[in-house]
Order: structure tokens, then sequence, then C-alpha cells
């Protein structure tokens, strides 16, 4: 019962009283009792009220502490966006001290980042930058698509695909078109202008900054730069698009024209639905001619034992083959296909309607598709590289 009784007093006068029983039982009680003066109970009370007042002083630093530091731990991930964790963790090696405790944070992510460079990641986005007559597309990966959706990672890759505009190749192989990988980014520098992420850096440290803050191995991958000559346009579509110059699938293509034309914008709405298409029906080459010998030959040798597995006889089968193959044609090759919003249209029809609208012929100068992470699975088994689509 005098537990309970003493559980209803506050709190100081319940560690007050243990204080005085603990005291008196080693003689030394400031209880006033018979024949006590005046005085003894005067400095009794004196020193009760004294003990309370440091209690409630001791409670109150500690309070006031414990805030300060929660306050600490959120500036700090504001900062650097690293988990609440290792914010902790280097706050205390630090001894609270927040600038010495990010420089820690940083040391220790690129540490940890590097160590999970070997992992996979085949999450990301694609970013999408132009400017007059020119379009570049860059990969940026990561291995979650919670990464993908933050707000660092999409300005780090923003900020990729401005820089790969100015990327140049004298020895590019197919005209207009330049593909590249990350070595030709990473020594190039970079100004960033973010909250979390600011000042000059290269490229390649800017990338695993941002790993280390997301705790993920994140990696540019490739990228491709497409150019047209002044007569033409070069036209993009970003699909799955979480804000603007971002995607997880593009569709990008040059429309050339023979002579200056002034009806600009009616090229720039046919462009623009035809990288819409590309994304949507896939297209491998541009025409027919483009296939290659490999690629034809293997398709026929397929045809052609399917052909035989229904027992018809030779001619029959070599025109089941060659109408085959002309499906085939209408599947992969650019310029054979249907226009996937309408049907009834082919992609020469809307070229040849183009052509008559702004009174030049217009063509195909080249294409691409890419997707995020297509072919990384298979890139790793192998570590052969992967194809992209494209014009040849």
């Amino acid at each position: 019962m005098a537990f309970f009784k003493n559980a209803k007093q506050p709190l100081g006068i319940f560690l007050y009283n243990i204080r005085l029983s603990t005291c008196s039982r080693h003689g030394y009680s400031t209880w006033a009792t018979k024949g006590t003066s005046f005085a003894q109970s005067t400095d009794t009370k004196a020193s009760k009220t004294a003990y309370l007042y440091w209690v409630s002083r001791r409670f109150n630093s500690q309070a006031a502490s414990s805030a300060e530091q929660m306050s600490l731990i959120k500036q700090l991930r504001e900062r650097t966006s690293a988990p609440i964790k290792d914010v902790k963790a280097s706050l205390v090696d630090c001894n609270w001290d927040i600038e010495a405790a990010q420089k820690e944070l940083r040391k220790r992510g690129k540490v940890l980042a590097m160590k999970k460079s070997s992992r996979t990641a085949t999450e990301g986005l694609l970013a999408l930058a132009q400017n007059e007559g020119k379009a570049a597309v860059i990969e940026l990966n990561c291995e979650t698509d919670f990464v993908a959706r933050n707000e660092i990672f999409e300005y780090l890759a923003l900020a990729l695909a401005k820089k790969a505009l100015f990327v140049q190749n004298s020895s590019q192989q197919i005209p207009g078109v330049f593909s590249f990988g990350p070595e030709c980014l990473e020594d190039l520098k970079l100004n960033l202008d973010n909250p979390k992420i600011s000042g000059e850096t290269t490229i390649q440290n800017a990338v695993t900054e941002v790993a280390a803050m997301m705790g993920e191995n994140i990696k540019l991958r490739r990228g491709v730069v497409m150019s047209t000559s002044s007569h033409g346009v070069v036209s993009a579509y970003l699909h799955r698009c979480p804000r603007p110059g971002l995607g997880r699938i593009a569709g990008i293509l040059s429309l050339e024209v023979e002579n200056e034309i002034s009806q600009l914008d009616a090229l720039q709405k046919v462009g623009s639905e035809l990288a819409m298409h590309i994304v949507a029906a896939k297209p491998l080459f541009l025409t027919k001619e483009g296939v290659t010998s490999d690629v034809l030959n293997n398709e026929r040798e397929i045809l052609k034992s399917q052909a035989i597995s229904t027992g018809k006889s030779l001619m029959a089968i070599e025109k089941m083959v060659d109408g085959r193959l002309r499906k085939y044609f209408e599947e992969v090759v650019f310029m054979e296909q249907k226009y996937f919003l309408n049907d009834s249209l082919s992609i020469k029809t809307i070229l040849d309607n183009v052509s008559k609208e702004v009174g030049s012929p217009v063509k195909i100068g080249n294409f691409f598709r890419m997707e995020v992470g297509e072919g990384i699975q298979s890139q790793e088994a192998s570590r052969s590289a992967e194809p992209v689509a494209q014009a040849v």
C-alpha cells in the first residue's frame, strides 16, 4: 500500500523521500523529532525545496538535450537524404557536430557506394535533353523504383542528359547518331545547383555521391545523341513520364527535308506521332534493305522448318515462307509497319502526306528506341553489349 501511496506523489517528492529514508538508515535523518528546534525544521524545509529544484532542473536539461539531438538528426537528414540510422551514428561519432558529421557521412557513404557498385541495377530512368536540331538521351540505373522516384535521382538524370548534348565523336559509324558509354561523360565537369547536392564536380563523383545518399548502386549506363540537317527536325517521345524530360521508354527519330520549308510545325507534329509509334511498335530496322543477312537467313530457316512440318509440297512451302517473311518485315521494319493508332495508314503513307503538306520530300533519317534495364540481365550473364534499335 505504501508503494501505491507514494506513486501518487510528484516524482521529485518521491525521490526526495527515498533519499531521506536511505539517510535515516545510516543515522543521518533530517526529519524533525521531539526536541528538534524550529531552526532545524526550517533547515529541513529549505533542503527539501533545494533538492526538488535540482531534480526539476536535471530532468528539464535532459529533455532539452534530447530535443536538440532530434533537431540535429532532422537537419542532417534533410541535408543528405541519408538513412536515419546512418545520420544518427555519424552525429554520435562526431559528438553531435553537424558539419563534421556531414563530412563523415559523405566519406562513409562513398565507401559503401563502392562496395555496392557490383550489384545489379535494373531500375532507373531515361532522361531527355533537346536543343535546335539535336537530342540526347541517357540511361541512369538504380536498384529499386523507390530510388528512381527520388527527387535527387531525377535531378541528376536531367543534369546528365543536358551535359550529353555536347558530346561529339567524329568517328561515329552512323551519320547523325552517336551511341556512347559512361566513359565518355565520367570525367566531364558538372555544375549542380540543388539544396542537397551542389557545386562543381565530375560526373563520376556526382553519381557516386548520389549513390552514397540513396544507399544503392547507381550507375550511368549509356547514352545516345541524335542530330539532323538544318532543314530537318529531331522529335522525341517519353513513355511513363513522371515529369518533363524523364521516362522509362524513349522513341527518337530525325525527319529530313530536301529543301528549306516554312511549315516546321507540321513536320514536328508528324515527328512526335512517329516517335510515339517507335515506342509502341518496336521497329528494329528502317528499311527491308537494312535487315542484315544473318538475321534474314536465320528467320528464313525458322519459317522453313515450321512450313515443312505441315507436310505440304516444296512449292507450297516456298510460298508459305515468302508470305511469312512479308509478315515479319511488317513487324520489325519501320517503313513497312502500319501506324499503331490507325492501321489503315502505313508509315510510308504518313510520310507521303506530310511531304505534300510541306511541299518537299520528307524521309526518316535515323531512329532508335531505348528502354530502362533492357538487356541488363543477359549482359550480366554474357558480358556482351546489347543492341540498340536504330536505323542503318
